[in-house]
């Protein structure tokens, strides 16, 4: 899949194409829908199918203040929406200039010049151009003016419709099994691994901290099931601390993950410090709990493994079997 960082990286007279439009943050279900019709319509046409998307989120140019959290970073929205099949992606860099550009300017310059959209795949609930006065009539009518067909697909989802905004919601509570049911896989954080407190270490259970500025939306505070998969893209079946550690009355969260069954000897050939991992929520076992001391935290930390193992082991994962027997 070719990315395209701005118009002018668009080759030459590059179409015919099937083109839509979007966010795509989470590359949830919903999103997967819509890009494999755009996959499927240009292959039916002889075409190359692109996808439109936005970095920063619009919101955050127009109101920073109230902006949503983004679920992914843009680096795994290009891997996730590759996937899918699509020939290019164009990312637009948001701006107040692109934002001013009318309804008709932005199709006539993108789509049509651009990209030469012999398609464009677009949901009922389109906006797009100046203050969002473009809307689904206005793409039919600009689709006759310019020479380009309109499709209008519908977005279902489980009981409301797929969306961004509902896998936010589910992670804010710490539902991440319903995350991964609207995304279509388990919701995961990027990032480095730093020195924490070792606190882990000397209690019998050394975690894998991440970065603060791990890319991903943290969930709820509390204790998960799920992945770690290393820098060598070892998948790991790991229980996973969301919180702050108040039974040491820490202050900051803290995202680590307790590698089930790691290796022990030697120790060295298991240092992750430094390294880019991705950890994945399946999940929530239980709130943060404050316990009376590192006994009583011992003892649940070790049921917390055992029922993440319980857990991981029915959960399809190829080649990680191996490692929870």
């Amino acid at each position: 899949m070719q990315i395209w960082n701005s118009l002018a990286e668009v080759p030459a007279r590059y179409g015919p194409t099937v083109v839509t439009l979007g966010n795509f943050d989470g590359v949830h279900l919903g999103h997967q829908a819509v890009l494999g019709q755009v996959v499927a319509a240009a292959a039916s046409r002889a075409a190359r199918a692109v996808a439109i998307t936005f970095d920063p989120h619009p919101a955050q140019i127009h109101r920073p203040e109230s902006a949503p959290p983004q679920i992914m970073s843009l680096p795994d929205k290009l891997e996730t929406m590759a996937a899918t099949g699509l020939d290019g992606v164009l990312v637009m860099a948001y701006t107040l200039d692109l934002a001013a550009l009318t309804p008709e300017e932005f199709v006539r310059t993108v789509f049509v010049e651009a990209l030469g959209a012999c398609t464009v795949v677009i949901g009922h609930d389109v906006r797009f151009g100046l203050h969002n006065s473009g809307d689904l009539s206005t793409m039919v009518a600009l689709g006759a003016e310019l020479g380009f067909d309109v499709v209008v697909i519908d977005e279902v989802g489980l009981d409301r419709r797929w969306s961004s905004t509902w896998v936010r919601e589910a992670l804010m509570r710490g539902d991440v099994a319903t995350a991964a049911e609207v995304l279509g896989r388990p919701h995961h954080m990027r990032g480095e691994v730093v020195h924490g407190a070792a606190r882990g270490r000397a209690l019998g259970f050394p975690t894998a901290n991440l970065s603060p500025v791990a890319t991903g939306i943290i969930p709820d505070d509390g204790i998960y099931a799920g992945w770690l998969t290393d820098a060598a893209g070892t998948r790991w079946p790991a229980a996973i601390s969301v919180g702050s550690n108040p039974t040491f009355d820490g202050v900051s969260r803290q995202v680590e993950a307790f590698v089930i069954d790691r290796p022990e000897e030697p120790v060295e050939a298991f240092d992750l410090y430094g390294q880019q991992v991705t950890v994945e929520f399946v999940q929530r076992l239980r709130g943060m709990v404050a316990y009376t001391g590192p006994e009583a935290l011992v003892v649940q930390m070790c049921l917390d493994v055992e029922q993440s193992r319980t857990i991981l082991a029915g959960h399809f994962d190829t080649g990680a079997a191996l490692r929870l027997n």
